[in-house]
């Protein structure tokens, strides 16, 4: 079962910024409150809420984080499908209880409940039956999702950890996966905008072709500091961010080290002018009237 409360070791991160933080609401391992009173511990001055395709996870973080000095970004992360890959926008300033926006989201987490259920049913007719309930029960009321099937296939034993379940069964090309409903960066985009968002290409060293494209349909910033990424790959997204005048972000996509092994709060350095960016790009003046009007 994957812990709520285990914590890897605390370093202190005094004054740091993370942009890319998962919680229970998608597939993250701690609960927003937990992630706050972490982020706080290591002395993290900003961390951004940004689960797949949900924003249940804002209002709590919020309440944990007031009165704390710790800054709460609101977020979410839209998965996104172009030939052959996945590309994740990250938003940020999302006005998280826009309808228009739940509303999509809502569309998502009914598409992933329907395919988790039959990506279970797939794994039975193999000879790997997992129980639907105990799927549900690792979940713990959160959008159901590979990594909780993941960790019902350890648990009975098919596998020896969550990352071969993925190689061999439910990966992009394992037996097992089922594809999911789908959007198009553009249309991520549009979503997040609507929702007075700003659009973020996360971990975009696979897809930097297509940030011209972007740029010109609202994109405004990329995830250049993230877990990982090499000095020269950094510096390469750097001068890529500004030849198109986009914000370089970044953050550790952080989902807690039984989920996502090596990705820890606050472990990716990220400067404390881009929370400042951000904010004064959201404040400029008919920046909703130029980039949402843009596209419609």
């Amino acid at each position: 079962m994957i812990s709520r409360t285990a914590r890897p070791p605390v370093a202190s991160r005094a004054d740091g910024v993370d942009l890319h933080v998962h919680t229970t609401a998608s597939d993250g391992q701690l609960s927003p409150t937990e992630i706050v009173h972490q982020a706080l511990e290591i002395g993290l001055a900003a961390i951004a809420i940004t689960d797949h395709d949900t924003t249940e996870g804002i209002a709590e973080a919020l309440g944990a984080a007031k009165g704390t000095g710790l800054d709460v970004i609101p977020g979410v992360e839209i998965s996104t499908d172009i030939p052959y890959a996945k590309v994740h926008i990250l938003g940020y300033h999302i006005s998280y209880r826009d309808p228009g926006l739940c509303n999509e989201l809502e569309r998502f987490r009914a598409s992933r409940l329907d395919r988790a259920q039959r990506m279970v049913t797939k794994l039975s007719r193999m000879g790997l039956p997992v129980e639907w309930e105990r799927v549900r029960q690792i979940a713990s009321g959160e959008s159901i999702g590979r990594p909780h099937i993941a960790q019902a296939l350890l648990e009975k034993g098919y596998v020896s950890s969550p990352e071969e379940a993925f190689r061999l069964y439910i990966g992009r090309n394992g037996p097992a996966y089922v594809e999911r409903y789908k959007l198009s960066p553009p249309e991520a985009l549009r979503i997040i905008l609507a929702a007075n968002g700003l659009p973020v290409l996360a971990h975009p060293l696979h897809a930097t072709r297509l940030v011209p494209e972007l740029a010109e349909q609202g994109l405004v910033g990329l995830e250049a500091y993230y877990t990982g990424y090499a000095p020269d790959e950094i510096e390469f997204l750097l001068h890529l961010a500004a030849q198109h005048r986009l914000i370089a972000t970044g953050g550790s996509d952080f989902h807690g080290e039984n989920v996502l092994p090596g990705h820890e709060l606050g472990g990716v350095q990220v400067p404390r002018t881009v929370v400042e960016n951000l904010r004064a790009y959201r404040e400029r003046p008919l920046r909703r009237l130029v980039r949402v009007g843009g596209l419609s």
